[in-house]
């Protein structure tokens, strides 16, 4: 085994080899699930999380709270303890630690807090930053991020009821300096459900379906980008927004499609990865990429997104074609105890994932929960990574593949479709097409398949449905659905 197993994992790992023989492996036999025990006065419709320096995980509230969780990867329940550490905040969405400070986002400021006196509550708090307008609307929510590699802070705001932008930068994202400075950086959101940033340290969003939005997406925070959603661009008049921006965009013709408008509006971003309504979740959320180097299974430095009504966690592949960020989801984990809304790795691989339903309803059933994934050591059969071709696409696997399945047209099945770029709320999926598989190439070595395609379309989710595929040692796909946003088609190599 890759690192030493708690007695839960373990467990799990028994069961599963246990009745191995009797049915395929399910989610809980790679990613078992620990609900955490949450004590009774802790409301814990977790808003924000962070791994904190001394071990602890700190937990933001929407009532307005900070927890802090001693002990909170340890198999046996009984060992953690929960204790109250700030309260009177303003629904908080974005948690992160710094020299000290706990830096949290509120809906009208980004505030720090320090326990100086050693109680564990916090004595001091300071307001770092505060330039953005506040109306009184339920639906105003401020998500913040980590910090950048410039130190930097990233703050992206919700519409005013997602709809309307009346007080300044409301559909905006601005970064947040070390100094406290505001620097508007993107505009066109619509109703955010969480930040955060890949590998490499570029930002992202989730976006939620709406006007502008047919459906939920992953969306890069380009600085000076235009994230499609045109009704808060009246701030581009700002002094501030047209030193750091310049000019508004182009108005975006409704009715029309991304990849058209994308040729009309030159400061207009593609969502980088779509997530088809309904078969991918209902309200994307939060965002966490795997940086433990293999503790937590086969999918290092690739994102984790979840979905606040369907109370699941999605998985995301990222590629970078011509310097358009584009990609894959896949299905993750399902059965979290509430909305999935928030997401954190701890140092030794664990996914906490916070969740609440008030406002909008989750099938996890619990109006709050926070729940904690661990890796038993066994690696699920998954696609990998699916990567665009110039014609096609290139699979590749968690375990050598079965060469025979893997090699028959039979196995596969492909659609593919758009949404319609309009001020109307959402999109049905549109200008469906099915594309041809004209030749299947399998890797001597099983890891990877090339599947050379007649019919790539551009701007629409190539849906991959790889049900007959098996590996080498029978499993079929744990998860044998993928959804590829096509931004760019590379150049033959």
């Amino acid at each position: 085994m890759p690192r030493i197993l708690t007695s839960i994992v373990l467990v799990a790992l028994f069961a599963a080899a246990a009745c191995a023989a009797d049915r395929p492996p399910t989610e809980d036999d790679y990613y078992p699930m620990l609900r955490m025990p949450i004590p009774p006065e802790a409301y814990l419709e977790a808003g924000g999380l962070e791994w904190l320096a001394d071990g602890r995980l700190a937990v933001c509230t929407r009532r307005g709270e900070i927890w802090m969780v001693e002990n909170p990867t340890v198999a046996e329940p009984e060992k953690m303890k929960f204790s109250l550490f700030a309260s009177g905040l303003h629904e908080p969405l974005g948690l992160v630690e710094r020299d000290g400070w706990i830096y949290v986002t509120q809906r009208g400021e980004v505030t720090r807090l320090k326990d100086e006196d050693g109680d564990g509550r916090a004595d001091v708090l300071e307001t770092v930053a505060d330039g953005w307008g506040l109306s009184g609307d339920y639906h105003e929510y401020a998500f913040g991020s980590k910090f950048d590699r410039d130190g930097n802070m990233w703050v992206v705001l919700c519409l005013t009821g997602s709809f309307t932008s009346n007080v300044p930068y409301r559909g905006w994202c601005l970064r947040i300096t070390p100094d406290g400075e505001v620097i508007p950086t993107c505009s066109g959101i619509r109703s955010p459900g969480g930040i955060g940033s890949n590998a490499d340290g570029d930002v992202f969003y989730t976006d939620n379906q709406g006007p502008w939005n047919g459906t939920c997406g992953l969306k890069h925070l380009r600085p000076g980008g235009f994230m499609g959603h045109p009704i808060g661009n009246r701030w581009y008049d700002e002094p501030l927004a047209a030193d750091a921006m310049g000019s508004r965009p182009v108005e975006p013709k409704t009715n029309s499609r991304i990849a058209a408008e994308e040729k009309r509006v030159a400061e207009l971003v593609p969502t980088a990865v779509m997530f088809p309504y309904n078969a991918m979740g209902q309200s994307a959320a939060g965002i966490a990429c795997d940086m433990s180097g293999g503790k937590f299974g086969p999918f290092a430095k690739q994102l984790f997104v979840g979905d606040q009504t369907h109370s699941t966690v999605m998985r995301v592949f990222l590629e970078k074609i011509d310097g358009v960020y584009q990609g894959v989801c896949f299905p993750f984990r399902s059965g979290f105890g509430s909305g999935s809304l928030s997401l954190q790795f701890a140092p030794n691989g664990a996914m906490f994932v916070g969740g609440t339903d008030r406002g909008w309803g989750a099938r996890g059933g619990k109006p709050y929960a926070l729940d904690r994934l661990d890796w038993t050591g066994r690696t699920p059969f998954e696609i990998h990574e699916m990567r665009a071709k110039s014609d096609g696409f290139e699979l590749t696997f968690t375990e050598p593949v079965d060469t025979a399945t893997a090699g028959d047209g039979k196995s596969y099945e492909m659609k593919t479709y758009t949404y319609i770029y309009r001020s109307d709320y959402g999109s049905p999926e549109v200008d469906h097409t099915t594309p041809t598989i004209k030749e299947i190439r399998v890797a001597a070595d099983g890891r990877s398949v090339r599947l050379v395609i007649d019919g790539l379309q551009l701007g629409h989710v190539h849906d991959l449905r790889a049900a007959g595929v098996r590996s080498k040692t029978g499993l079929p796909l744990l998860h044998d659905k993928s959804y590829y946003t096509l931004n760019r088609i590379p150049a033959a190599q």
